[in-house]
């Protein structure tokens, strides 16, 4: 019987603070076969991110790790990685495993080229000339699908689209031809389009060389197409693994069920997701209903949300909240250094016109350099306009000045989406819901203002105690809901949300949309919700607009767009949507 290429056995890791013991890993054993992709699926904190670097004897110093990792490439001994020296590791990382980490700008060196970070993994490694480093890193480039690679290796991490990056990062990992490939949640927050054509080409890679992959992940539909088997995990434990079509399709444990029904895609609007707490604790009610909601959700949803699109669509003609009329914005040679087209004007938004009505959501969705962001920072007047009007309750925000903008700004508010780089991190929390309210003179004291931002906090399924913690303290997912709290301190009647759920685990991304729907009837607030997932966009608006190069491709009821999409456009960023062909 062939040996497996990884054998995992009864691996533990302990991390020391102080004198506490912390549990990250708890006697865990699986093994990966040469030619099998196996996913590890669970949520931030569950343990798939340290098991996978325990591999590589990456964790910090403070790691106890015990138990054994077999690795057994074709041609060559079998070795416990634990037990390895750092000599022999070093020669094992790069080559006969290697890894592609989550966030490709902080995993690429900032001050040295593509190209040359490749060719340096290559002649580590190898031993051959620059030149023929130099020439592999380009047919490296080529191999996954990188446009104009002989130009592309001498541009600099900051040059390139986040999806670029990462296949830059996919070029490294496989410049060895390595027997085992870690991708440690390599489409994270990319389009769907763009995570489509990075799970086709590691899938495409793998059948060409025969190694070994571990695709980490916190969505299990993602793996869907491309694993052999999969390995859910919850708390440091394997509560779930096996083939990936039985996991899938026959769920046996809670927790397993939780990530695949949590999903917008399964769920009509309005309808409140299933969380993780809803399948434990032998909650048969709320289970219950979970299966019902996902039984009955196709057939409801065109019969009894019909009715709400078409009100709304009449509720925009008759009391437009925003008008945005011929709005443009253009940047003059923004993008030369990344197409080698100086002083040539980029249009960002073009003559792009719509309506929003009081009270609706509306859906704006597009890959990344549509447009988009773009557009809603300048609806907030965060960046100039090249042309256009803005009309928020009667006033042309683009015809006005600093000064006369300052009062307006409390009806307007935005949810950015890295929630940590748009909290001060030398600001507690309630210093940073605070501030807004001192400096629009909201309420009369310092007590009062307190009290609102403990109340929002409450709001946000948040306790009074957070109010002097710092962000660093917190969770993703936590510092998404204090930014919510903190847009809603003003009162504004108009929010605009920028992919603000787009890298939170599955299950908290259904927490904050549950809280948006809550806070958006308690409120009544009028917003504007930009993403790149139409299935998220679907579930959470009433309209919605799609972008593309700047422009509005197409523009209906929520449920219109989804299901019967007109542009082309529309019809790839469906297609792209992963495992809509699961069902819970």
């Amino acid at each position: 019987m062939t040996q497996p290429l990884l054998q995992v056995q009864n691996l533990s890791i302990d991390f020391t603070s102080g004198a506490a013991l912390n549990n990250a890993v708890k006697n865990i054993s699986f093994t990966v076969n040469a030619g099998e992709i196996l996913a590890i699926v669970g949520e931030s904190g569950s343990g798939k991110s340290v098991t996978a670097l325990s591999l590589l004897q990456l964790l910090p110093q403070q790691a106890l790790v015990k138990g054994k990792l077999i690795f057994a490439p074709a041609i060559q001994p079998a070795v416990d990685l634990l037990q390895t020296s750092g000599r022999q590791m070093n020669s094992i990382r790069g080559k006969d495993i290697a890894m592609i980490f989550q966030e490709p700008m902080t995993s690429l060196n900032p001050v040295i080229t593509c190209g040359h970070q490749v060719m340096e993994s290559i002649q580590l490694h190898q031993q051959i000339s620059a030149k023929a480093a130099r020439q592999k890193a380009i047919e490296l480039f080529q191999q996954v699908d990188l446009p104009n690679a002989a130009e592309l290796i001498d541009r600099y991490p900051h040059q390139l689209s986040g999806g670029q990056k990462q296949r830059v990062m996919i070029a490294m990992a496989m410049s060895c031809a390595p027997s085992l490939l870690i991708a440690d949640e390599p489409t994270t927050a990319l389009d769907v389009t763009v995570q489509k054509t990075i799970l086709e080409l590691i899938k495409k890679l793998q059948q060409k060389t025969g190694m070994g992959v571990i695709f980490i992940t916190h969505d299990l539909s993602l793996v869907a197409d491309i694993a052999d088997s999969i390995l859910v995990m919850y708390k440091g434990q394997i509560v779930e693994q096996g083939k990936t079509k039985e996991v899938l399709q026959h769920p046996q444990q809670a927790y397993t069920k939780a990530l695949l029904a949590c999903r917008p895609a399964l769920h009509a609007r309005g309808v409140k997701l299933p969380v993780v707490s809803d399948f434990f604790d032998g909650n048969e009610n709320n289970q219950a209903h979970v299966k019902k909601t996902l039984v009955t959700s196709n057939i409801d949803e065109n019969k009894t949300l019909s009715n709400r699109d078409n009100q709304t669509a009449d509720n925009a003609v008759l009391s437009p909240v925003l008008k945005v009329e011929k709005l443009s914005v253009h940047y003059n040679g923004k993008r030369s250094f990344l197409f080698g087209k100086p002083n040539q004007p980029f249009k960002a938004v073009d003559e792009v016109s719509f309506i929003v009505s009081k009270g609706e959501t509306l859906g704006l969705v597009g890959e990344s350099g549509c447009g988009k962001t773009t557009l809603g920072r300048a609806i907030l007047q965060l960046i100039p306009v090249t042309s256009g009007n803005i009309i928020l309750n009667g006033s042309n925000l683009a015809a006005l000045s600093s000064k006369e903008l300052q009062p307006l700004r409390k009806e307007l508010q935005m949810v950015f989406q890295d929630p940590y780089g748009s909290l001060n991190p030398r600001l507690t929390i309630g210093n940073a819901m605070t501030e807004p309210m001192n400096v629009h003179g909201i309420l009369n004291s310092k007590g009062q203002r307190k009290e609102r931002a403990v109340d929002l906090l409450e709001k946000v399924n948040l306790t009074a105690e957070h109010f002097n913690r710092y962000p660093h303290q917190f969770s993703g997912g936590q510092r998404q809901r204090i930014c919510i709290a903190r847009a809603l301190v003003l009162n504004p009647s108009f929010l605009i949300f920028d992919e603000s759920v787009s890298a939170l685990d599955v299950s908290v991304q259904a927490q904050v949309l549950n809280l948006l729907n809550d806070l958006k009837k308690e409120y009544g607030f009028t917003s504007i919700f930009i993403s790149h997932d139409l299935s998220v966009v679907r579930y959470i608006s009433d309209r919605i607009l799609v972008m593309n190069n700047g422009k509005i491709v197409e523009e209906g009821p929520a449920d219109e767009v989804y299901t019967n999409p007109q542009n082309d456009y529309t019809k790839k960023l469906i297609a792209a949507i992963p495992g809509k062909s699961i069902m819970f």
